[in-house]
Order: structure tokens, then sequence, then C-alpha cells
């Protein structure tokens, strides 16, 4: 299970030599809208402009094999829905919800 732990940032090429000095490794993904830092069986993801997204943190991601379905079990859980699931490339769903504190969390399926 590879977890992802989305960053956003407001300047995408300081960001990226800070994240590739604490990480010690190259980007694996390397965009204008998207830095992507695969370590140790975690991807680190840099999002430019993430807090006008929305994000006002690092957002963690967990991999399921039905997004429809774990967000329909924690919403019954007592969680809320951020962002409904949203196509993003490659087959990739994402979405986001949050906990009763208001944490942010999200998941993703790959299609």
């Amino acid at each position: 299970m590879t977890i992802t732990v989305l960053h956003p940032v407001t300047d995408l090429a300081k960001a990226k030599t800070v994240y590739a000095t604490l990480l010690g490794a190259e980007p694996t993904a390397d965009s204008d809208y998207y830095v992507g830092f695969d370590v140790e069986g975690q991807h680190i993801g840099l999002v430019p402009g993430g807090a006008e997204q929305g994000m006002t943190g690092p957002v963690t991601y967990w991999p399921v094999p039905d997004i429809e379905a774990k967000l329909a079990e924690l919403t019954a859980a007592g969680g809320t829905v951020k962002e409904a699931p949203k196509e993003v490339g490659g087959g990739r769903v994402v979405a986001t919800f949050t906990d009763p504190d208001g944490n942010v969390l999200g998941l993703y399926q790959d299609r």
C-alpha cells in the first residue's frame, strides 16, 4: 500500500529543492502543475496553488479498491465528504473528506 501525502506550495521551484534535499531523491514526476517524489514506498507530492484549491495543509491519501463504497462507510462513521470523487488523470480518482474534528483526509482509487 502506497500512502500519498500532498503538500500545498506557493513556490514550486523552491519547494522542489527543499523536498529533494530532505528526501535525498530527485522527483519522479516533475511538471509545472505537480512535482512528486517516490521514497521508500511512499509518494510525496507538491501542489502549487494548493491553498487556492482549498488545501490548508498536507493531505494524506489512502488507496482504496472502491472509492464510492469507502466514502459511504466513512460518512456512516461520522466523516463528511469535502470533495466528491473526481478523475485526475491516468485512471486515478481522488476524493477528500473530513473527520469529526475537521481534519482533511483523502482517498484514491486507480481504475
